[in-house]
């Protein structure tokens, strides 16, 4: 056989193992990653059945003391007559009528307590000495009981939608502001130095460094305060007003209807989902780039 016969002989059984040992490099990395996914797909899975199990494990509880314990409906009604009585609640018209009540005092509440907390938050977080001064007459708004101030709001305000949105923002202000502040805080020095260094004005800076920077820390802020605005909206209806789910909830009181009781807690329930899973929706369009987003997408992937 010539040398150049076994050259190419030669040439041929490397190309033959190195595509023997791609193969199997493929292989050996999709055995790898195949149990990764796996674990990714059960750990986006978990959420559908464990918490639909918790809650068949907890009514079934709750149905079994009922029955065993021989405690009175007009106390705490089987499981079945609260369902009975949501099903007959949520074809109400008036309950929708009630519903649009509290769902627009809430996000009008909601859109100033945003609107100002996050305007405040940012001027906070970027001006020292406004913190020392602004920081005490913030703390002193939180610390006095915000149930207490709602008689005091309603004889400013009225017993009108007013009243309620006023509540329901200074329920939701406060974790909206003190995020802002944080997120503004989070910021590294040297990059907002390395923007003047390139000559970008404050706006820039803050449109393209601060501001998105800030992003995940006000909307974390922003799924607690959606949920406190609802309670805002729901204390504000319940202690003065003619509409609203708060009020319905006292109707049903004076009526002592229990299990209708346990149905509008049930529906506003259901209504503050809305709010939050709403405003999660928000982060994955604002910050897809964000850890705690991609982290989610990674999962289900």
């Amino acid at each position: 056989m010539t040398q150049q016969g076994l050259t190419q002989r030669g040439t041929a059984q490397k190309s033959v193992q190195q595509e023997d040992m791609t193969k199997e490099g493929i292989t050996g990395e999709a055995l790898r990653s195949a149990p990764l996914r796996q674990r990714r797909t059960a750990g986006a899975l978990l959420p559908w059945v464990t918490t639909p199990a918790l809650v068949l494990v907890l009514v079934l509880a709750w149905h079994a003391y009922v029955e065993r314990s021989g405690i009175s409906a007009f106390i705490l009604p089987p499981p079945a007559a609260v369902w009975d009585a949501w099903t007959g609640l949520i074809i109400a018209t008036q309950t929708w009528r009630h519903t649009a009540a509290t769902v627009y005092e809430t996000l009008a509440g909601f859109f100033w307590a945003s609107l100002i907390g996050v305007g405040l938050g940012v001027m906070i977080g970027r001006i020292r000495w406004l913190e020392r001064v602004i920081n005490p007459f913030v703390i002193a708004t939180q610390v006095v009981p915000k149930v207490a101030l709602v008689p005091l709001l309603i004889v400013w305000f009225g017993f009108g939608m007013p009243s309620k949105i006023v509540i329901a923002a200074i329920f939701a202000f406060f974790p909206i502001l003190t995020n802002t502040v944080l997120g503004v805080k989070s910021l590294d020095p040297g990059h907002r130095d390395v923007m003047i260094s390139l000559n970008a004005s404050r706006l820039w800076v803050f449109r393209r460094l601060e501001l998105p920077s800030a992003m995940p820390y006000i909307l974390s802020g922003m799924e607690v305060g959606i949920v406190l605005g609802l309670i805002g909206a729901v204390v504000g209806e319940y202690l003065g007003g003619n509409t609203g789910l708060g009020y319905l909830l006292v109707a049903r009181m004076n009526a002592y209807e229990t299990d209708m009781l346990f149905a509008v807690i049930v529906h506003m329930t259901m209504v503050g989902f809305v709010f939050y899973f709403g405003i999660g929706a928000v982060r994955q369009l604002l910050i897809p780039w964000h850890e705690s987003v991609a982290s989610d997408h990674k999962t289900r992937s």
